[in-house]
């Protein structure tokens, strides 16, 4: 079954132990990046899709064991981290990336339940926990293209001045939306943020490269970790709307 646990010795899950012993070749093949307890496959890893099944295979063991053999005593380290004599995923690796994954997904899953205009007040309140000054939040309705200005100072007279869109949805914004944006950012000291919940298309990422004023581009990802980072520089208010709690680990032996 694969719920079944490993054993009284360490009580946890024996699928965990394969999965994350299994992961490390294609993550040194450099096929899959793993980053707060969740999978994000590369362009290379994408490519490799298009293979048959064998010969997915086959070329992923290639490309590990040649890192392998120019890593030989990382490799060698990294695997007695990852298991431990009886083959099985040593409890502190195990238990962090639960955990981890567990309050990444918390935080997803609490924010993708607000409504629009609950999480344009996240991104408010993260400007602010920021340094920024947020004179202006879209009320409801028509916002005229902009959803949030935030300053420097009180006034405004210092630049850099943010004129931030935000969309709370699913469906990745497109490069359309990203042009709507940078029509407005007009004045020197102007910089745009488009802020999605669904991530962006290929197309808004090359455009907001591109582009000839300067334009932010912030995911759900990205928001979770300055909302961390900054999270002790709120107030206890802002804090309020999305309440973190800090969770210690013994580090495990050197």
């Amino acid at each position: 079954m694969i719920g079944q646990r490993s054993g009284t010795r360490t009580g946890y899950f024996r699928w965990w132990s394969i999965l994350h012993f299994h992961s490390i070749g294609l993550v040194k093949a450099g096929w899959l990046v793993k980053k707060k307890g969740r999978w994000y496959l590369t362009n290379e890893g994408e490519e490799s899709l298009h293979m048959g099944e064998i010969e997915h295979y086959l070329a992923a063991s290639s490309a590990y064991r040649s890192w392998q053999a120019k890593n030989p005593k990382q490799q060698s380290d990294e695997i007695k981290d990852a298991i431990d004599e009886e083959g099985e995923a040593t409890q502190e690796t195990v238990t962090f990336d639960q955990i981890e994954q567990i309050a990444d997904e918390g935080l997803r899953n609490h924010i993708l339940a607000q409504n629009a205009y609950e999480f344009q007040d996240l991104v408010a309140a993260l400007l602010r926990g920021m340094g920024y000054h947020t004179p202006f939040v879209a009320p409801r309705g028509k916002d005229g293209g902009i959803d949030i200005i935030a300053y420097r100072d009180p006034l405004g007279a210092s630049s850099p001045r943010i004129k931030v869109q935000v969309k709370h949805r699913e469906t990745a914004a497109g490069v359309k939306e990203l042009r709507e944006l940078m029509g407005i950012l007009r004045k020197d000291g102007d910089v745009g943020m488009f802020v999605s919940t669904g991530g962006f298309s290929s197309d808004a990422k090359v455009a907001a490269r591109d582009s000839p004023v300067h334009l932010e581009l912030l995911d759900l990802e990205k928001f979770i970790e300055l909302w961390q980072s900054f999270y002790n520089k709120l107030d206890d208010t802002d804090k309020a709307r999305l309440p973190l709690r800090p969770v210690y680990f013994l580090a495990p032996s050197e």
